[in-house]
């Protein structure tokens, strides 16, 4: 069973509740206005690279008569995705040789894909499962804008722990992450020369800010959370017994005050802003 992406790269909770939060309801308009696909249309989606499963989630939701399949190569996402998001159907699958028919599909989606698989092979099996005049929609992560409240700072008896990890980016590496970046004038040009056309590109600004007003409490709550189990599951990667139970404190005594000055009304205005391009073309 292949879990390597859920195990070593990516846990499963840090991934499905950080995108969650930028597949929310408020941030549809956006995302509409560059897919433009019809709400109402009885028509077959597919998503690639699923995770999982918090955008296909978005997906039934934003588009109720259509069909959602979505496929991952990840055994652990596809576990849970199948347990906690009913009315999609979740395939185990490779992106670069894909369980489906030629022309099976009216839109195909994938969400920071594309830096992961070679391209003649990311592209090309999108457009053999897509019938003729199908939409590709290709949204990739761009630079953002990150500040950290000060209680979430580590400490120097935290950051003595991580300092003894494995280096980040050497360990990704080895499991061929983001192997193929592109720019944001490569990846149209890329799109367009595997033979898409009508190729365009937008960008959808998510903006993460809990103490803003503009947030219920159950979602300032959520990007708390996100952010904790990411340091959460990457803490049982590398540590074990007594260590892990010491920066497990250590980590959940960090998000406790940030929740508890949250809930006091003492607002810190720490903020993630992601930039995700979003690129669609026909098949």
């Amino acid at each position: 069973m292949n879990t390597v992406w859920s195990e070593h790269v990516q846990g499963i909770q840090t991934l499905y509740l950080s995108r969650k939060l930028r597949f929310d309801d408020r941030f549809f308009e956006q995302y509409d206005r560059i897919f433009r696909l019809d709400r109402h249309a009885k028509m077959k989606i597919l998503e690639i690279g699923c995770g999982p499963g918090a955008l296909a989630e978005a997906l039934r939701g934003w588009y109720p008569e259509a069909e959602i399949t979505a496929v991952d190569r990840d055994a652990g996402f596809l576990v849970f995705a199948k347990e906690h998001i009913p009315g999609v159907t979740f395939t185990e699958g490779d992106v670069t040789a894909l369980p489906f028919e030629d022309g099976t599909f009216d839109a195909v989606i994938s969400n920071t894909v594309q830096e992961h698989v070679e391209p003649g092979a990311f592209w090309g099996e999108q457009k053999r499962v897509l019938k003729p005049g199908g939409v590709c929609l290709c949204l990739s992560g761009r630079r953002g804008i990150s500040c950290t409240a000060p209680c979430l700072e580590r400490t120097e008896k935290e950051a003595a722990y991580w300092n003894r990890c494995p280096d980040w980016k050497e360990e990704l590496e080895q499991y061929n992450v983001c192997r193929y970046p592109m720019t944001e004038a490569g990846i149209p040009q890329s799109m367009a020369e595997h033979g898409f056309v009508n190729v365009t590109t937008g960008y959808a600004v998510i903006d993460l800010t809990p103490d803003d007003p503009k947030y219920p409490p159950e979602t300032a709550e959520m990007m708390f959370e996100a952010m904790r189990q990411n340091d959460i599951e990457a803490a049982r990667r590398y540590f074990s017994g007594q260590e892990l139970q010491e920066v497990l404190s250590l980590v959940n005594a960090r998000f406790d005050e940030r929740a508890r000055l949250y809930r006091c009304g003492m607002k810190q205005w720490d903020t993630t802003v992601s930039v995700t391009m979003i690129l669609r073309g026909t098949a």
